[in-house]
């Protein structure tokens, strides 16, 4: 962090007011012509009561004339702050990522911080941390059930993308599960995006059951337009559930409705791979591991983003001058005030 002064040669304006005070001549008092007035005398009077104690300024006074220039003189000087570097690459990546909200993502078949909790739950932590560790790419969001839907276009805004995921809701849209429609909605943001690599990560838990696009047939155009696309299957291989009436307790498969099948076909057609979450460990495994085989680009160009502080001083000069004002009106009407109650009080 640093502080600097663009126009830094204002500072040479700061003993000006004691240079004119030594170099101007002192004012002198009129001696020539003057109005004869009979009543001078009680008039000098009356003002010399109530200006006996401005004759000449306080220190207090002088001294805050004197910050108060102080602040103007540095608030012209233009002081910039100047932060940290910033990286940026301009090559970045455009990753999209494919979020199943379908009704299936409720079962609570997984777990987090030792509490058991539903899929998108499970997935809302694990991808909020892999887009904190993706600095120079481009994210984008989809969410799709019965209709796959834009949540959030390729930026580097990251932290909307993760705010709109968190705020995502089963069943936001639809309780079935379009995954060719979710794959023709990324292929769609991404093909006219001049990048050097075009990843989407799709997660999801069950077979495609709704949409007008088959999963292969969306797959096949993105491996065309060179996208490739990681597919995650989220969900336990057991579960246990209460027996009927509460008696005994049985044992199922919440993920039997996954293909797994097609899953490894998109992920094969596209030149990418298939990755099987069973537990929050698995699915946080295999982000990082994408994080390896999607690197950000090396060698970033850097950039120091600049604020200016101009309106600090410049707000202290103007609350100083304004207190200036306001101490001098009230200690002119106490003082008119008080010459006021002496004269009536003489009457």
């Amino acid at each position: 962090m640093l502080i600097l002064l663009k126009a830094y040669w204002v500072l040479f304006l700061l003993p000006l007011p004691w240079l004119l005070r030594r170099i101007l001549p002192a004012a002198q008092s009129n001696t020539g012509a003057f109005l004869r007035v009979p009543f001078f005398h009680e008039i000098h009077a009356i003002a010399g009561k109530q200006n006996r104690s401005t004759q000449r300024p306080s220190l207090v006074y002088r001294l805050l004339l004197l910050v108060i220039w102080l602040c103007l003189v540095l608030a012209a000087a233009q002081p910039l702050h100047v932060g940290d570097p910033v990286s940026i690459n301009p090559h970045a990546r455009d990753l999209m990522l494919a979020v199943d909200t379908s009704q299936s993502m409720e079962i609570q078949d997984m777990r987090l911080h030792g509490e058991p909790v539903d899929r998108l739950t499970v997935i809302k932590s694990v991808v909020d941390d892999f887009i904190s560790h993706r600095k120079n790419d481009r994210i984008g969001l989809i969410l799709f059930g019965t209709q796959a839907y834009l949540q959030t276009p390729l930026t580097f805004d990251h932290k909307t993308v993760r705010t709109l995921l968190n705020e995502s809701r089963i069943g936001i849209a639809g309780g079935q599960t379009a995954i060719g429609d979710a794959i023709g909605l990324a292929l769609k943001r991404l093909k006219n995006h001049k990048t050097g690599s075009k990843v989407l990560i799709l997660l999801t838990d069950g077979a495609n059951t709704a949409g007008s696009v088959s999963p292969v047939q969306a797959a096949e155009l993105a491996a065309r337009q060179g996208m490739k696309i990681y597919t995650v299957g989220v969900g336990a291989d057991e579960m246990r559930i209460p027996g009927v009436l509460g008696f005994g307790s049985q044992i199922v498969n919440p993920s039997a409705d996954l293909d797994e099948v097609t899953m490894k076909k998109i992920a094969s057609l596209t030149g990418a791979q298939y990755f099987r979450a069973r537990n929050t460990d698995e699915l946080r495994r295999i982000y990082q591991h994408i994080d390896k085989l999607e690197p950000i680009e090396v060698d970033p160009e850097t950039y120091r983003p600049v604020r200016n502080l101009f309106y600090f001083p410049l707000g202290i000069a103007l609350l100083l001058s304004v207190t200036l004002v306001l101490s001098s009106l009230v200690r002119n009407r106490y003082a008119a005030s008080e010459t006021s109650s002496k004269e009536d009080a003489h009457d």
